[in-house]
């Protein structure tokens, strides 16, 4: 089965998502699993503030990863992944049955990100849903007196 896997780690230590990605990637190998692709997205703003691990969270470095694997395997690398103090967050999703593309070949993994730069985000989504403002404060009603 061909999944994706999005990591989004602690950021400003590259060397500890380059161990995060080998660790995953070992044990896709180690376990008779395919890589088919690894891109570096980098690290910008999450979506919203998170809090893991008794930490608050703003940013994350992100990394895409793509293989081949059994479900046994997967639920593997998800289960390694769970218990990784220097993760925010991942998620693993199921592309399909078999590699598909054009003669095998991966789709490409990476892709305009619309909230890398502070404040975009919320542009970016402003955008999509027309005159509803996401950053308009939020105004409490007036008490009756």
């Amino acid at each position: 089965m061909l999944y994706e896997l999005i990591v989004v780690a602690r950021p400003g230590n590259v060397s500890a998502v380059k161990e995060i990605a080998r660790i995953a990637g070992s044990q896709i190998l180690n376990n008779r699993g395919v890589i088919r692709g690894l891109k570096n997205w980098g690290q910008f703003d999450l979506p919203r503030p998170t809090v893991k691990h008794q930490a608050h969270h703003r940013q994350g470095h992100y990394f895409v990863m793509q293989f081949d694997s059994s479900i046994r395997v997967q639920e593997e690398v998800k289960r390694t992944l769970s218990l990784d103090p220097r993760l925010i967050r991942y998620s693993v999703v199921k592309i399909g049955d078999k590699l598909g593309g054009v003669n095998g070949a991966i789709e490409d993994v990476t892709g305009q990100i619309p909230w890398n730069e502070k404040g975009e985000s919320f542009d970016y989504f402003n955008n999509i849903l027309g005159n509803q403002s996401l950053t308009a404060p939020h105004t409490p009603p007036a008490k009756a007196t």
